[in-house]
C-alpha cells in the first residue's frame, strides 16, 4: 500500500517520465486485490484460532495469490531497484504467513475430540490436513474461481473482465507492457504534428517502418518522411530560413507535449494526418522541384548512418 500511494496512484502512462505500474483504466482491481490479501495476511499475523472453513480457505488463497501478484511485480519492475527491496520481503512474509497457518491448524486439529465426517465440511477438513507443498496446487487452481468472482464485483465499478491482466501489459516501459509502441513517436520535451499524425489509425496513415531518432525507435509513415525530408533539404539551401521555420514549428511542437493526452489520441492523430495532407503534397512539389534524387532523400529520413551510406550507394 506504501509503494501505491508513493509511487504509483498518481502516474499515468507516460513516455518521458515515470510512468504508472498499473494501468491506470484497470489499476482498481489490483488495488482492490492488494487491500484484501493485506486485509489476510494482517487477520492471520493476529488471530490466535483458526477461522470457520470458508474463511480459513479463503484467507489462504489470498496468501497465495499475494506471493503470486509479488513474483509478477518482481519481473514487471525489473527495471528499477523497488523489486528486490520491495516484493522479495513480501514473497518470504506470506510464504511465513502460509507455514503459521497451516502449523495452527494441525494444532487445532489434535485438540478436538472428534472430526467432521459428512459432506462439505469433511471436504475442506481434508484439504486443509493434507501436507502444505501440496495444499499450494489446490489453493492456485482455487484461485481462479475467487478472481473471477471478484472481477464480476468489480465489473460494477467500471472495470472489465480481464482488468487483472490489462492492469499490467496496459503500460509503458515496465516487465509486461504491451503498449511500449506508442512510445514510438514520442520525443520528450517536444512532440509534433506528423510524428502525432503517424500514430492514427493504420488504415489511413499507412505506417511504413520503424526509424530511429534520437536513438529512439519512430513509427514512419509517408508523410512524416516526406516532412523531414523538406525540413532537411531547407536546412542544406537556405540554413538561415530554415531556424526560423524550426523556431516557430517547436513552439508547435511545445504546445502538442503540454496537451499531448488530447494528441495521443487515434481519431485526433486522423484529423491531424487529414490537414496536413495539402502540406505534404507542397513538401513533395519543392522536393521534385529542387532535389535530384528526392525519393532517395524521402526513403533515408530516419534511419543509421550506415543505412543512409548503403541506400546513397545505389
Amino acid at each position: 500500500m506504501l509503494y501505491i500511494l508513493v509511487f504509483d496512484i498518481l502516474l499515468g502512462n507516460d513516455c518521458c517520465g515515470d510512468s504508472a505500474t498499473f494501468s491506470p483504466e484497470h489499476r482498481l482491481s489490483i488495488y482492490f486485490l492488494i487491500i484484501l490479501c493485506l486485509i489476510a495476511y494482517f487477520y492471520s499475523s493476529y488471530r490466535t484460532h483458526i477461522a470457520p472453513p470458508i474463511q480459513e480457505v479463503t484467507v489462504n488463497i489470498l496468501l497465495l495469490v499475494a506471493i503470486v501478484l509479488n513474483i509478477l511485480m518482481l519481473f514487471h519492475l525489473s527495471e528499477t531497484w523497488l523489486g528486490p527491496i520491495g516484493n522479495l520481503p513480501v514473497i518470504l512474509l506470506c510464504i511465513r504467513m502460509l507455514i503459521k497457518n497451516h502449523q495452527l491448524f494441525l494444532n487445532y486439529a489434535q485438540t478436538i475430540k472428534s472430526k467432521p465426517m459428512h459432506g462439505f465440511e469433511k471436504i475442506i477438513w481434508k484439504f486443509l490436513s493434507i501436507q502444505l507443498l501440496s495444499k499450494v496446487p489446490v489453493l492456485l487452481v482455487l484461485s481462479l474461481p475467487f478472481l473471477v468472482i471478484l472481477s464480476a464485483i468489480l465489473l460494477l465499478f467500471g472495470q472489465q473482465p480481464d482488468s487483472f491482466i490489462r492492469a499490467f501489459t496496459d503500460t509503458y516501459k515496465h516487465g509486461f507492457s504491451e503498449l511500449d509502441y506508442m512510445c514510438y513517436n514520442v520525443s520528450c520535451g517536444g512532440h509534433f504534428p506528423c510524428s502525432v499524425a503517424a500514430k492514427g489509425h493504420p488504415e489511413l496513415v499507412k505506417p511504413q517502418r520503424l526509424g530511429i531518432r534520437q536513438n529512439a525507435p519512430i513509427l514512419c509513415n509517408r508523410q512524416l518522411l516526406v516532412a523531414n525530408a523538406f525540413e532537411e533539404l531547407i536546412q542544406e539551401k537556405m540554413p538561415a530560413t530554415h531556424r526560423r521555420i524550426r523556431r516557430g514549428y517547436n513552439k508547435v511542437g511545445d504546445v502538442v507535449h503540454k496537451y499531448y493526452d488530447i494528441f495521443n489520441n487515434r481519431h485526433v492523430a486522423d484529423t491531424i494526418y487529414i490537414l496536413m495532407k495539402p502540406l505534404e503534397w507542397f513538401f513533395v512539389a519543392v522536393l521534385y522541384t529542387f532535389d535530384l534524387k528526392p525519393e532517395n532523400r524521402i526513403a533515408q529520413q530516419y534511419l543509421s548512418l550506415e543505412h543512409r551510406r548503403q541506400l546513397n550507394q545505389h
